[in-house]
């Protein structure tokens, strides 16, 4: 594990058993953690995913089946996503970039030419919640810094993210399908 990398996400599940009652059914690191050779420290985690809406309480999980960023037709997945400190060096930052969008996210359109590595477009509506440190949130015109505890709605929109300090930041996505 990478200096100041954050220990892996728990991940509990809740489920109905006998007589309607609740319970624990799973609590325990995710089932699907992918990294990037080439980006060090960079972590994506798949939580959870949902395949209609309204989505069935009961489903089964098979997350594990989720490849790439886009949620499926109609449904949602739950990603939470550790950025180490960005590198020095821009053209390092660019190849960090089109490595983890080759590797995780070949369904992206990713813009290789833009100054700001890693600038994608999802037809989505996401929830990005950061849970700890700061990511710099990139528009194609303007960036805000976000701190633990806020939370953005990217609604379609060109964007990117980096984190500009020198810990580590994790935030919390809710990708859902849009149109």
């Amino acid at each position: 594990m990478r200096p100041g990398a954050l220990p892996s996400v728990r991940r509990v599940v809740t489920a109905i058993g006998k007589g309607g009652r609740s319970f624990i059914l799973e609590d325990g690191p995710p089932p699907v953690t992918r990294e990037v050779q080439e980006r060090p420290g960079f972590r994506a985690s798949n939580l959870w995913r949902t395949d209609d809406t309204p989505a069935p309480i009961d489903a089964e999980d098979y997350v594990h089946e989720h490849h790439g960023v886009m949620p499926p037709a109609r449904g949602t997945v739950l990603r939470v996503i550790d950025y180490p400190p960005r590198h020095p060096d821009p053209e390092e930052r660019k190849r960090q970039a089109a490595a983890t969008f080759q590797r995780l996210y070949p369904d992206m359109r990713h813009d290789v030419e833009s100054p700001r590595p890693g600038m994608h477009t999802t037809l989505t509506v996401d929830y990005a919640i950061v849970l700890k440190g700061t990511i710099t949130a990139l528009m194609d015109d303007g960036e805000c810094d976000l701190h633990a505890g806020d939370i953005l709605i990217q609604r379609g929109t060109s964007h990117g993210w980096e984190n500009r300090t020198d810990e580590f930041a994790r935030v919390a996505y809710v990708l859902i399908d849009g149109r």
